[in-house]
């Protein structure tokens, strides 16, 4: 059989089609990126900042590079006025410990991130459970789909019982900042 480009079969062209992209991308297609994985990412990222890296320092999950793709447009501009206002006021922001070790310290040990709620109507709930100091930590996320990626759009922590949303944390007022239009004095 003497195969030219306009006898061979559409289902053989799709097939080589796709061992071709298979090649190129490392031997395996890409499964699409469901809402777990930027918690995965963020508990990377975090992972890497507590070993250290040798000298040089990483950045939080929710400071650049990092929160733009990893959180949504809305959860990222909070976090940005936090940091801004810390910059600027030479003070500690609304943001007073790491919400994905739900404490100022802690370390990560048998991490396990979980779907909880499916994705549904561009929404789901991921939770990230792990040891810290031999304490077991849950930490939620409520996740959103945004321009075609899920992102985290809310971090919940329990402290002694009480639930504490970081959207709630970040939005509070703050005394100063040149986005209140009142500059702070250091």
């Amino acid at each position: 059989m003497n195969l030219t480009r306009r006898s061979v079969p559409p289902f053989l062209a799709a097939t080589a089609g796709l061992i071709i992209a298979a090649t190129l991308s490392g031997g395996a297609l890409a499964a699409p990126a469901g809402p777990e994985t930027p918690v995965r990412e963020a508990y990377a990222i975090t992972t890497r900042q507590l070993a250290g890296s040798g000298g040089k320092p990483v950045a939080a999950p929710w400071q650049k590079p990092h929160r733009d793709r990893l959180m949504s447009r809305e959860l990222a501009g909070l976090f940005a006025r936090d940091e801004l206002y810390q910059e600027e006021a030479g003070e500690m922001g609304n943001l007073g410990a790491d919400p994905f070790l739900s404490g100022q310290d802690g370390e990560v040990k048998s991490l396990k991130i979980t779907v909880m709620e499916p994705p549904a109507g561009g929404k789901a709930l991921v939770t990230a459970s792990f040891r810290s100091f031999k304490q077991p930590v849950s930490v939620r996320f409520r996740m959103v789909e945004e321009g075609g990626a899920w992102k985290i759009d809310d971090i919940v922590n329990r402290v002694e019982g009480q639930d504490y949303a970081l959207r709630d944390l970040l939005s509070q007022p703050y005394e100063c900042g040149s986005f209140m239009k009142k500059p702070c004095k250091r």
